[in-house]
């Protein structure tokens, strides 16, 4: 098969979709790899390390969209890009199509298999291909969050582990799961005084024989988040439900009668947020302000330590992309009921239900398209 990796566009996008490795990988299983000339120049993967790999370098994504078999990405193509696929090409990628009615149609109308990343599930259960980038962005989020505490970044002006002498910051963390998690390992290391809301009983109490009394244990309902969230100096919403919008937990209410200079990271914003009052930004203006309080809502929050991030998702994808070139998409998929959990959009139909839910498509189960 022959594989090609475009550069990414997005705004402030450096990850790629291959490092080297993974490049000598597939070519070890019989394959051929286009990479676009500057691919991972940026994170200090340079052709010349490519070449090595033995890939061939190409100098525009046009011509390797034309070209290649399957192409593998980091993010979700943008315009420009979708409108390069074409019918039976296999697109292996992060999609997030839920709050993206625009790029749905966009696949749909292109004829291409899409395979999403982020609905690959695992033997063991959860969501192995969206997990580093999630344990990046959770850890991210109180670095961002700490940052925009300060009051030259629109703040109260407050250090998040205080000194002695002076309290903490109160950190509220949305969703327990691995970017919650990852928010929280962080939040209890700087020293903050740290809530951690879900609405599973067992993984609370899973983080409570942790952690113990350095964290504070909430179940969630409206009224718990509403208390949680009017004491809170910062807040991290890391709700996910696979392949579906988040759900608006924080309402524009709450945000309303927040204290003035609270911050809210929005890790849940791939999905479309989980408070109210969110919306996209980018690494370029990753900020916003409603009604007082900060809002960091950065959509590819991993692609400003792209480096760590190319590395950790390599890791988790390169075994998929190898079986789907290897066996071809429809054996690929047979196989591995994980791998197929990632269809979302195949050959002008959308195969993942909670999508087709969402945005009003009829939904299409994929065993119908892998005879």
């Amino acid at each position: 098969m022959l594989i090609g990796v475009p550069k990414e566009i997005k705004n402030n996008e450096f990850r790629v979709g291959l490092t080297p490795a993974s490049v000598r990988e597939l070519i070890a299983n019989g394959h051929k790899v286009l990479v676009q000339n500057n691919a991972g120049t940026a994170i200090g993967l340079d052709d010349g390390q490519y070449q090595a790999a033995g890939a061939e370098l190409v100098v525009t994504a046009t011509e390797i969209f034309k070209r290649a078999d399957m192409i593998v990405k980091v993010k979700e193509p943008q315009p420009a890009e979708c409108a390069l696929l074409r019918p039976g090409q296999i697109l292996y990628t992060y999609l997030h199509l839920a709050p993206d009615p625009e790029q749905t149609a966009a696949l749909v109308k292109s004829g291409a298999i899409c395979i999403a990343y982020e609905t690959i599930t695992g033997a063991g259960g959860g969501l192995p291909l969206l997990a580093p980038m999630s344990e990046v962005a959770g850890r991210m989020a109180i670095q961002a969050g700490a940052t925009h505490l300060e009051k030259e970044h629109g703040g109260r002006g407050l250090l998040l582990g205080g000194v002695p002498g002076v309290a903490p910051a109160h950190v509220v963390i949305i969703g327990a799961g691995v970017v919650g998690t990852n928010a929280m390992q962080m939040a209890v290391g700087l020293g903050a005084r740290t809530t951690v809301i879900d609405k599973s009983m067992d993984r609370l109490r899973h983080l409570d024989l942790i952690f113990g009394n350095r964290i504070s244990t909430v179940y969630s309902t409206s009224a718990s988040i509403e208390e949680a969230v009017l004491d809170a100096d910062l807040v991290i919403g890391g709700v996910l439900i696979p392949g579906a919008a988040a759900p608006k937990l924080v309402t524009r209410d709450m945000i309303s009668r927040m204290k003035k200079g609270a911050v809210i990271v929005d890790v849940a914003i791939d999905q479309g947020g989980c408070f109210e009052t969110s919306h996209a930004t980018t690494h370029a203006e990753p900020t916003y302000v409603v009604d007082g309080v900060v809002h960091y809502c950065v959509a590819n929050m991993p692609g400003a330590v792209a480096r760590t991030s190319t590395f950790a998702l390599n890791n988790a994808t390169i075994g998929h992309a190898v079986a789907l070139a290897n066996k071809g998409w429809k054996a690929a998929l047979r196989d591995n009921a994980h791998l197929k959990n990632g269809l979302n959009v195949c050959e002008g139909k959308v195969t993942y239900e909670a999508v087709a839910k969402d945005l009003g498509y009829a939904y299409v189960a994929a065993d119908s398209l892998l005879s």
